[in-house]
């Protein structure tokens, strides 16, 4: 099956490739900033460096060079610094506002908020502690640039490593686009064995007729991430960690629940999509289009847990080493059509096809209990859309049903927005969906006896309502109301034993975050707060009530031409205190706990960034407030988190 995938996959790249266009003279712009065309994103507040003059080539203006997302939203490669690049400055590359990483960079997140909109209606894989930087097919974006584009990304880890995170695009002509990148990883980390490595590589190709009536799209993802695992600290080190005592700064000085086991999450995906315009808009005569396309994508994945010595805190073992798979294969092909009309706006419609094999290679049998080797078989799903503008109003909608096969789901996701100025944008969205639990809910096995289970849950149904708000002179406000059914969740049992649950009562979960800059010349306050509450539900689906923060900061150009921008600040970030979820190492999954309050630390960084032409700097001392304000700061129960360390890195794009 792999080989023929690939065979057709390479197939579909043998386009021709022609030689880069020579460029004509022109001038760049030097004041860019990106639109404020999709009310509903997050623009690019904040102070910020204006100089784009980054291209060799004087004719390829910085917007010419084009970042397209799976759902087509296209944007401009932006090489200004404004401070949420710096927010964005983590091995993530992402926002982690919600988040809480664990003390070695490339080792797992703990969740302070939840976003519980969702259009999948399959279950998804388990080791989802693992998944924060493991790419889907919606993280890959596709590229046209008029010029060979490179951008490295680099930073320090902690202790032996680093980040580097290479990308590099060009258009061969016009009409034809390839991209290929890498982001590894090694950091051996600060306390005993929690080494972490890992590589994302990634290849895109897209490719245009040069009537556009023909258009093809594909990448290939090959992913592999490693995580030594020691269980935590143990309890008796927690008073040693929280006093503060002299012997246990030297973090390497503590001996971990264990140091004989790792974690294993390698992925391949090969996804090609292409679509054919049998009427083509061509101009204000003919004001239709009608398309058709085809989907087809194949995903190879497996989670391992490998243990040299079995240790008693899991539980009794089959085998006195534990090396445990868990794989996943699943295909999909779809064919769909959309119809484009200025009166009506555009219409999709799809149908598909999905067959996954997830399971194992043996049979468990306990206590008379026989526990299967697999969850295997396939389904066939339909699902359409809708998009039009009419003024300055927006609608959009997608929805999606199982039509047979072995799961049943669905899912309606709508939304509309509203520009009521030019400064005030307004947005409101709902989100229908029901599929069945991750599959590590209904099906898992490991050498462990406590590990084993198959369970037959009912589909998990959440509802989302949202309002949304965005105005660069006011505020931007986001407000939703989720309630779940049949939600299902980790927790120990009355033995002790970590197993999946499902509750039949609602979990009712409610959010509203604020986000506002406040400037005074050259200083700038930036603050973002975050309230929530769990109206029902409170022991199975914890998050804390607060979550803010708070950067103060001074920006500004100096020297001839403005060659340098400069900011410089402290940023404070804070949540309360809760029952925050704890770890599991064997699952790699978050669970439930309700006997440990954690939070409630305030975190301090003091930065510097810089932006000198085409690169930025980032130099910042994260939570150089460690020693003076208690140790009592966590990641997890037992995973403490991130002492006082300074760290340094660029972000560099360059043209040919």
């Amino acid at each position: 099956m792999n080989r023929i995938l690939l065979f057709i996959f390479f197939l579909s790249l043998a386009m021709p490739i022609f030689g880069q266009d020579k460029p004509v003279q022109g001038n760049v712009p030097k004041n860019l900033d990106p639109k404020f065309s999709d009310s509903l994103n997050q623009g690019q507040r904040g102070s910020r460096s204006t100089s784009n003059r980054n291209v060799k080539n004087l004719d390829a203006k910085i917007e010419d060079y084009k970042i397209i997302s799976r759902e087509n939203d296209t944007t401009y490669l932006d090489t200004t610094l404004t401070i949420f690049k710096d927010y964005k400055f983590n091995y993530l590359r992402r926002d982690r506002f919600d988040l809480v990483p664990f003390s070695n960079i490339g080792q797992t997140h703990n969740t302070l908020s939840f976003d519980l909109r969702s259009d999948e209606m399959m279950p998804l894989f388990g080791a989802r502690a693992r998944h924060f930087n493991f790419m889907e097919a919606d993280d890959i974006n596709y590229y046209h640039v008029p010029t060979p584009l490179t951008e490295l990304m680099y930073k320090t880890a902690f202790s032996q490593g680093q980040v580097l995170d290479a990308f590099f695009t060009v258009n061969t002509s016009k009409h034809f686009n390839f991209s290929v990148g890498y982001k590894g990883l090694r950091s051996l980390g600060k306390y005993q064995h929690i080494l972490t490595s890992t590589g994302n590589f990634r290849f895109t190709s897209n490719y245009r007729t040069k009537n556009d009536r023909y258009r093809m799209r594909a990448h290939i993802v090959a992913q592999d991430l490693l995580n030594e695992e020691n269980g935590g600290l143990r309890d008796e080190d927690i008073i040693n960690f929280e006093s503060g005592n002299p012997e246990f700064l030297d973090r390497g000085v503590f001996d971990p629940l264990f140091e004989n086991a790792e974690s294993v999450l390698e992925g391949t995906r090969y996804h090609l999509e292409h679509e054919y315009d049998l009427i083509k808009q061509q101009d204000s005569i003919r004001n239709n289009s009608l398309t058709i396309g085809n989907v087809i994508s194949y995903t190879d994945k497996f989670y391992e847990y490998r243990q040299t010595a079995a240790n008693d805190v899991f539980g009794e073992a089959f085998e006195s080493e534990i090396n445990e798979r868990t794989k996943l294969e699943d295909f999909y092909a779809e064919a769909n059509s959309s119809y484009s009309s200025k009166t009506i706006g555009e219409l999709k419609a799809r149908i598909g096809y999905r067959s996954f094999n997830y399971g194992y290679d043996q049979l468990v049998l306990i206590e008379g209990q026989q526990i299967d080797n697999r969850l295997k078989g396939d389904v066939v799903l339909a699902g359409g859309g809708y998009k039009n503008q009419i003024g300055k109003l927006k609608l959009k909608g997608d929805f999606g049903i199982m039509l047979s096969g072995d799961f049943s789901g669905n899912y309606l996701d709508a939304n509309v927005s509203f520009d009521l100025n030019d400064d005030v944008a307004v947005g409101a969205s709902l989100n229908l969906n029901s599929r069945a639990p991750n599959y590590n809910y209904l099906l898992y096995q490991s050498d462990y006896l406590n590990y084993n289970w198959q369970n037959d849950f009912e589909n998990v149904k959440s509802k989302k309502l949202a309002f949304q708000m965005r105005s660069k002179k006011w505020i931007d406000l986001d407000v939703d109301y989720t309630s779940i059914d049949q939600y299902t969740y980790f927790t120990k049992n009355a033995d002790g034993v970590i197993k999946p649950f499902q509750t039949p009562k609602a979990v009712n979960y409610f959010r509203i975050k604020l986000a506002r800059e406040i400037s005074f010349g050259k200083f700038h306050l930036m603050n973002t707060i975050r309230y929530q509450s769990v109206i029902d539900g409170e022991g199975i689906f914890n998050v804390p009530e607060l979550i803010s923060r708070n950067t103060f900061y001074y920006a500004n150009h100096f020297f001839k031409n403005n060659a340098l921008y400069l900011q410089t600040g402290i940023n404070f970030t804070y949540f309360s205190q809760y029952n925050m979820n704890a770890y599991d190492p064997v699952l790699s999954e978050f669970y439930i706990q309700n006997e440990t309050e954690l939070g409630g630390f305030p975190l301090l960084d003091f930065f510097i960034n810089i932006k000198v032409r085409q690169t930025r700097v980032f130099l910042k001392a994260e939570h150089f407030n460690s020693a003076w304000t208690g140790y009592n700061y966590y990641s997890a129960p037992n995973y403490p988190y991130r002492d006082f360390t300074v760290r340094f890195g660029l972000v560099w794009n360059f043209f040919l």
